[in-house]
């Protein structure tokens, strides 16, 4: 079976898209080499190339493929243009079963053909994000200008060229010359194969694969740190990041000067990943530590003195900046600086961020009220929370809005509680960020997720198909995740109305308002689908009931579950929504088959059974979910499960005399009316 070896050799590759394109390159050429049976594909990707080695078959096989032509009496003009379109003669075609018919023999196709046909065509329609032209003579686009092309089968050149017709193609041709690195492997080498590809690229310093040079940075920089009793800021992200910068990595660390040392641990960290990709170091007691770690592109000759003392030199000069904004934005308050928000555009149909800072204090004092939190506090934080986008560092770094908030809070004299609550309200920022918990902090980050919800929605601005430009997606699962964690009891739909009352009076009856509870469940089913657990009993819950108390919602859907994880709450289930199906039907026919029982109707001994049994469960469900001890109104549900069983195994429903069947049918709708209280049994699975 033949090894296959295709290497793109461009300028480089943004770190961003590497990943992304042998990817693409290994699902695209899968596809398109299908009939060669592609296997063992292994992708790889880095600064200046991206490449795939897998095995393939060594030919297409041929065989015979049958054309069904026009009818033998078709016109003749059909005839002479199915003859036309396949390139043969009438002596070719045979009559069977009225119709004209080509059989055609497919010849094998050698797999180098196949590849050397298809590729061509493959590389001008790759799906970079953006693709740039360069040089004259061509209209071919590349994410940066493409330099060569190794295309191998089993060591062989697979000869191909990117010309077509007038247009050369930048000259671009397969061949087996490939690149080291840049600077100390200058200069084209030949290799055979996959491994020969290997072993030379990593022989002139450069790692092809990006897992390894991922590996090689993480364990090397946390090495390094850890000889010096130090621990890294996790980071995946810049990992990757500096992966794709680098061929050839090699960590080091760098000195940190003393006068820096005042800065915020937040600034120094973000300034060394946004400006020079700098890894952060900790002290063991989790203070910053005066050293980064850095990584470099090759081992230099003096085992590293020049280039790190070169660092230290950049990390000065980038941290004096900072330090220019630290001083300068202290010079003023942040109270003084919430008027500058009247001046910032939130959203062209919702006014100013100062408008919003407006509508954030109003209903922070509302959420204030309902989760325990002092409100002049929650108001005043509302008030701030916004200022620190006036500064000079949040312009510089916009990753730090909130957090240099709260420095300048507590520079400023204002209470640790507003401060916190400053520095908390853009959390939870994503999945794996905690949630405040403060109670002044929780007020005032619901106001900000739920404002941005409600405001986007009146304007007509809510999320469709993949497109989230507001992230309103996130924001509905960061106020989910703060009601859940805190366990807050909160009627959503009535805090929702609230945070409308604020918008501009045009807007506060807008039409899109009506979708965003459900909006808000259907993330929680997202989020519960995530955990695993059944969304569908949560859609069972929410059927027919108007509470949008989560708290409420998820304790009961805890309670079916448990039940329904019993046999006797599975036997029940399965019976309650026969009993469903049934009314269904019958309802459809002539219903609605409402109202009490008529005992004296009862001609069974398990109709009486079922009705006294109903009659007794009733109020102790009714009371029990109206205390909200749905553990208790599961087991009172579960006890009806014999009386059920011995009901449909022994009656039949749809008797013959019409009132006993109707009331029969009465007695299920009892049944019905009294699981309702508890969930729509129909909508759960199994």
């Amino acid at each position: 079976m033949p090894e296959l070896l295709i290497e793109l050799f461009s300028e480089e590759i943004p770190a961003r898209m590497q990943a992304r394109a042998a990817s693409d390159l290994e699902r695209l050429l899968c596809e398109a080499l299908a009939p060669l049976k592609p296997r063992d594909a292994t992708p790889y990707a880095g600064p200046r190339r991206i490449a795939l080695a897998l095995t393939v078959d060594a030919t297409v096989p041929g065989g015979t493929v049958d054309e069904r032509g026009p009818r033998e009496s078709a016109p003749e003009k059909a005839l002479a243009g199915f003859m036309r379109k396949h390139g043969v003669e009438r002596d070719a075609l045979v009559l069977e079963n009225g119709f004209w018919v080509l059989h055609r023999t497919i010849p094998p196709v050698d797999a180098a053909k196949q590849i050397a046909d298809i590729l061509p065509g493959l590389l001008r329609r790759f799906p970079w994000p953006k693709s740039m032209r360069w040089g004259v003579g061509s209209a071919f686009t590349w994410v940066r200008p493409l330099r060569r092309i190794v295309c191998l089968l089993d060591g062989k050149v697979v000869d191909f060229t990117l010309a077509e017709g007038e247009d050369n193609g930048h000259g671009l041709k397969s061949a087996n010359l490939t690149e080291g690195h840049r600077f100390t492997a200058p200069g084209a080498f030949a290799v055979t194969g996959r491994q020969d590809w290997l072993d030379g690229l990593r022989a002139r310093q450069v790692e092809p694969d990006a897992a390894a040079r991922r590996t090689t940075i993480a364990e090397g920089v946390a090495r390094l740190a850890r000889e010096e009793g130090l621990n890294v800021v996790a980071d995946p992200g810049l990992i990757d990041e500096v992966a794709g910068l680098t061929e050839w990595p090699v960590p080091f660390l760098g000195q940190i000067d003393d006068a820096f040392m005042t800065l915020p641990p937040e600034v120094m960290q973000v300034s060394m990943r946004v400006n020079q990709r700098y890894f952060a170091l900790r002290n063991a007691d989790g203070s910053a530590a005066p050293r980064f770690a850095f990584v470099a592109n090759l081992l230099p000759g003096d085992g590293g003195a020049l280039t790190i003392a070169g660092n230290e030199r950049v990390l000065r000069a980038r941290f004096a900046d900072a330090r220019h904004f630290w001083d300068l934005d202290r010079a003023r308050t942040l109270a003084d600086r919430v008027p500058g928000l009247d001046r910032i555009v939130f959203h062209a149909s919702l006014g100013s961020q100062g408008a919003r800072v407006q509508r954030l204090v109003r209903l922070a004092g509302v959420l204030a009220g309902m989760t325990g939190a002092d409100v002049a506090q929650a108001e005043r934080a509302a008030l701030l929370c916004k200022a620190d986008l006036t500064t000079g560092m949040v312009g510089e770094f916009p990753e730090l809005q909130g957090i240099m908030g709260a420095y300048y809070a507590r520079h400023d004299g204002e209470p640790d509680a507003v401060a916190d609550a400053i520095g908390a309200h853009y959390m939870p920022r994503g999945p794996q960020d905690d949630v405040p918990t403060a109670p002044v902090s929780v007020a005032v980050a619901l106001a900000d997720k739920i404002d941005m919800l409600v405001a986007f929605f009146a304007v007509g601005e809510k999320p469709g198909g993949s497109g989230d430009p507001y992230a309103l997606r996130r924001a509905a699962l960061g106020v989910i995740r703060i009601i859940r964690e805190n366990g807050l009891r909160l009627d959503l739909a009535k805090v929702l109305w609230d945070a409308a009352q604020g918008l501009p009076e045009a807007l506060r009856l807008a039409p899109d308002l009506d979708v965003l509870p459900e909006f808000i469940a259907e993330r929680l089913r997202v989020q519960l689908r995530g955990e695993g657990a059944r969304h569908d009993i949560l859609a069972a819950v929410s059927v027919g009931n108007t509470d949008t108390d989560i708290v409420r919602l998820l304790a009961r859907a805890t309670a079916i579950a448990d039940m329904l994880a019993t046999d006797d709450g599975r036997n029940m289930l399965a019976a309650t929504k026969r009993a469903a199906n049934i009314l269904r039907i019958e309802d459809r026919k002539d219903g609605p088959h409402e109202g009490t029982p008529n005992p004296a109707l009862y001609t069974q001994p398990e109709e009486k059974a079922l009705a006294d049994a109903l009659e007794k469960t009733t109020p102790e469900v009714e009371q029990a979910t109206a205390q909200e001890r749905y553990a208790d109104a599961m087991r009172d549900v579960a006890s009806l499960r014999p009386v059920l069983d011995r009901f449909f195994e022994k009656v039949t429903v749809n008797d013959p005399d019409p009132a006993v069947r109707a009331n029969r049918l009465r007695l299920l709708s009892e049944l019905r009316r009294m699981t309702v209280l508890i969930a729509d049994f129909s909508q759960i699975e199994g």
